[in-house]
């Protein structure tokens, strides 16, 4: 087996050594898949290995490398996938029961434009049953069972991209995909200490991937640095006839244009409630954001019910896409007890509740333009506390911590986020601290958290395992 410290390594500094041919991408794929093996029972984070057409795939990104035919930086990169990616050569899980001998017969678009790149699949990574779509309060609301973040087991990866964070901060990949509806990438990434990037709604194709929420999905990279999230959001983003509601970015792939002054909204009361290590954190991080961009304290959002209106389009698109489990009854296998019965209160959302939601997000997508005209960027705490015990509920694990997010608003009106690992809090957990911009903003946030984790290290920092 290769070194940690190659394992560890970024795509960029992996594809250099590939491209000169000092690694071998067959050795390097051999090397991630006993890794996969050697401790993704132990965090939990692998629904399936897919060794032989790994193997099969790392032998001819070899040969093509040494025909002079190198396709760019993913090329003989090992990654894995959320297991709601359909694959034909291993089975699609969803993560729960009723859906464990499920298998495709195509790919997901995602997952053919990634092998266009040569990057090579290794492995379909644990998930939460159905993405959460049923509602679930517990770190075990999966088949494959709780899925730990590696630097510290007795406590959660985050969900639902709950193994695609476990595996990349273990370096059990180099990188991996995930999904969000509403926090699904921002979360691990910060419970696990990496770079996640969710792209704006439409900027990656969907197609071949389960859906909860028609309005809200959307697929991202979870890297070791908001730099190789870059590397891997060129490879998958752009229009898929496949998928009509993906498109190209309007402005095209040119790089975020440097600014003069970088203007930075910090969000009012997303600091301030937060668990104690995870604002000092998010102070000390402003302090290296002032060096180089004008920061503005205790900014407030348009003022609209964000909550409300997330919850009800997840409640009413989630019932719709699995109205056959619910209606079957086969909705009783998942493993949580909250997700047994979500789906029946789920079913109950009236037409007239979920269209009022649905109308307001257009005034709101209006003021956060708007908002954006005044701000380059604005910035949170990822998480208001670092991960959840996997021996309690959510809700016993910290009651008292109340701070505000824009994960579930900037959701809503379908901008970008990323959040990039600033620090450790409560026991020897990591903490994140998420960039929103405007819609196909990518590049700039990419940039923007590339800068700061130039001045920091935080991303370096490996989980002893």
């Amino acid at each position: 087996m290769l070194s940690d410290d190659i394992l560890f390594s970024s795509i960029t500094d992996l594809s250099k050594q590939i491209r000169a041919k000092r690694i071998s991408p067959v050795e390097l794929t051999e090397s991630y898949l006993d890794r996969l093996e050697k401790f993704g029972p132990r965090l939990g984070a692998v629904a399936q290995l897919m060794r032989d057409s790994a193997m099969g795939e790392a032998r001819a990104a070899e040969a093509e490398i040494r025909r002079g035919h190198y396709r760019g930086a993913l090329h003989g990169i090992p990654y894995g996938a959320k297991d709601l990616l359909a694959t034909k050569n291993a089975k699609t899980t969803w993560g729960a029961t009723p859906y464990r001998d499920q298998q495709f017969d195509t790919d997901a678009t995602i997952v053919q434009k990634l092998r266009d790149a040569g990057a090579i699949l290794v492995a379909k990574l644990a998930m939460i049953e159905l993405a959460g779509g049923m509602g679930y309060n517990e770190a075990h609301a999966a088949w494959t069972g709780a899925c730990k973040t590696p630097w510290n087991t007795e406590f959660w990866s985050g969900g639902s991209s709950s193994g695609p964070g476990a595996a990349t901060s273990a370096a059990l990949v180099t990188f991996s995909i995930g999904s969000e509806t509403s926090g699904s990438i921002i979360t691990p990434a910060a419970f696990c200490g990496v770079s996640g990037l969710r792209p704006t709604y439409g900027a990656v194709s969907r197609h071949g991937a389960m859906a909860l929420c028609w309005t809200l999905d959307k697929l991202g990279p979870m890297c070791r640095s908001a730099r190789d999230c870059g590397l891997v959001f060129d490879a998958i983003a752009g229009h898929d006839p496949l998928d009509p509601t993906s498109r190209d970015n309007p402005a095209g792939k040119k790089k975020a244009a440097k600014k003069s002054t970088l203007r930075i909204a910090v969000l009012k009361d997303s600091y301030e409630k937060a668990q104690t290590e995870v604002r000092d954190n998010f102070l000390k991080s402003l302090d290296v954001l002032k060096t180089f961009a004008t920061v503005e304290m205790d900014v407030k959002l348009p003022d609209f019910p964000y909550g409300a209106a997330v919850g009800t389009i997840v409640d009413a698109e989630g019932a719709a896409a699995f109205r056959d489990l619910i209606e079957s009854g086969r909705v009783k296998e998942l493993a949580s007890p909250s997700g047994r019965l979500g789906g029946f209160s789920a079913s109950l959302v009236t037409a007239v509740d979920y269209l009022h939601a649905m109308r307001m997000r257009a005034p709101m997508r209006k003021a956060w333009a708007e908002f954006f005209t005044r701000y380059d960027l604005l910035i949170a705490p990822s998480r208001s506390t670092v991960s959840y015990p996997i021996n309690k509920t959510f809700d016993q694990a910290y009651p008292n911590i109340a701070a505000s997010s824009p994960i579930g608003a900037s959701n809503l009106v379908g901008v970008p986020a990323i959040s990039v690992p600033n620090g450790f809090g409560q026991n020897n957990l990591p903490t994140g601290i998420q960039f929103v911009g405007p819609a196909w903003s990518e590049n700039l946030l990419i940039e923007v958290a590339d800068r700061y984790q130039q001045a920091t290290d935080w991303h370096k920092r490996r989980p002893n395992l």
